[in-house]
């Protein structure tokens, strides 16, 4: 789970983006834009800037991996750490239970 809080709901975090997006015409440049719209959400420009790449990643329009891909590897890898978690559990307990047969055998 994510240690921070999200201050700026979905419906907020879109629309940021969108006027980035749509207003990157009317600035000198990318940057210019988010800065200017980040003073007006009310948040950092440097967490605009991650929320615009983000979401050009889940469009396509940039390399990377894209938050459903990204949110589905990492519930495969918390379940891939259970299981051999639970593998090791039932090892141990396997070996402990032929310990005690041949214990019980012997007497």
């Amino acid at each position: 789970m994510s240690k921070t809080t999200n201050k700026f709901s979905p419906e907020v975090r879109e629309r940021a983006v969108r006027l980035v997006l749509d207003n990157e015409g009317q600035h000198g440049s990318r940057w210019q834009a988010i800065l200017s719209i980040a003073a007006k959400i009310g948040c950092s420009a440097p967490t605009l800037n991650d929320w615009v790449k983000k979401a050009e990643v889940d469009g396509g329009r940039r390399a990377g991996i894209p938050t459903e891909m990204a949110e589905r590897m990492k519930a495969l890898e918390r379940e891939n750490r259970e299981l051999r978690q639970a593998n090791e559990i039932l090892r141990k307990a396997s070996a402990y239970f032929a310990l005690a047969e041949l214990d019980r055998r012997q007497k």
